[in-house]
């Protein structure tokens, strides 16, 4: 697979959509992918045009985010769309909805999924989310498992007042659902704060019986032994002030008001894709859009 690289020598391998930027949950840490309230929502079509055009430069996965991307009435139009051009089609969603989704969404082209779930303390989700969902999301998770969908993994983010003994009953619980634990780092976009994950990172490497690496970010995946003395896998996702994060960064974001954004951290570079397409340009004219937008990528975190 030929792949368009960015100026740094990155390339391009998969591409983040935001399909709208509203929730029914209240995350309090939430950052909303980088991308404040608008009007606009790209249709089905317009988004199967961004992805005709990814595709065009080399990009072969897509994940669908939000907002909540589940509160789009025409999500599974979008999978199937998404599926016609990616051979990895995945989702970010909070599953705090009906259990039969998981099963629809696989079979509209969905093969993996991320479900956020920072606590399975009662009252601790509540605070969080702002919503008393906890059963329904551990019920969402089940039903995914059930439906095929591979991997599933839960995102949890540590939060600055979170401790490490409490981050590691969560992972502990996840195992036990038969999805995989992702720890990740509270992302800081000014107003929400910073937790480092080191303290965790230390925690869970003391425990680890060996450790390897994804392309993707260069993320350390560790092989930690449970309860029970079977090994299982946890995931650590660190974004901050990291040059090997951003310098193996494969991605590029879409917003929900149409603008291609080269990094979550920031708004610098970003190009409107969605104002020439309802205009008439033509396929060759938003390639040089989306090429111009690959161009603006650059490592955050650099030294």
């Amino acid at each position: 697979m030929s792949y368009m690289n960015d100026l740094y020598g990155r390339p391009l391998r998969n591409i983040r959509i935001s399909v709208t930027d509203i929730c029914n949950l209240r995350c309090y840490y939430c950052h909303n992918e980088g991308q404040s309230s608008n009007s606009k929502v790209m249709t089905p079509e317009e988004i199967e045009r961004v992805l005709e055009l990814a595709r065009k430069l080399g990009i072969t996965g897509v994940k669908f985010t939000g907002g909540e991307p589940l509160l789009r009435k025409d999500i599974l139009d979008i999978v199937r769309r998404g599926r016609t051009h990616m051979k990895d089609v995945s989702m970010t969603t909070n599953g705090a909805f009906p259990t039969s989704m998981p099963k629809k969404l696989n079979e509209a082209g969905l093969n993996r999924i991320n479900i956020s779930l920072d606590s399975f303390d009662r009252g601790n989700f509540k605070s969080i989310t702002g919503e008393d969902k906890l059963e329904v999301v551990v019920a969402f998770i089940n039903s995914a498992i059930e439906a095929g969908l591979f991997p599933v993994k839960i995102n949890i983010v540590a939060l600055s007042e979170s401790r490490v003994e409490d981050l590691m009953a969560t992972v502990e619980q996840v195992w036990k659902l038969g999805a995989i634990p992702q720890l990740i780092e509270l992302v800081d976009l000014g107003d929400n704060g910073h937790s480092d994950l080191s303290r965790v990172e230390e925690a869970v490497s003391a425990r680890a019986v060996s450790v390897r690496e994804r392309a993707m970010h260069r993320r350390k995946i560790y092989s930690v032994e449970d309860s029970l003395g079977d090994l299982k896998e946890v995931e650590l996702v660190r974004p901050m002030h990291n040059t090997e994060f951003c310098g193996n960064c494969s991605r590029i974001r879409v917003m929900s008001s149409g603008y291609l954004k080269p990094c979550l951290m920031h708004n610098q570079g970003l190009v409107d894709i969605l104002t020439p397409m309802r205009e008439g340009a033509s396929f060759d004219e938003l390639l040089d859009h989306f090429r111009s937008a690959v161009n603006n990528r650059y490592p955050y975190w650099r030294n």
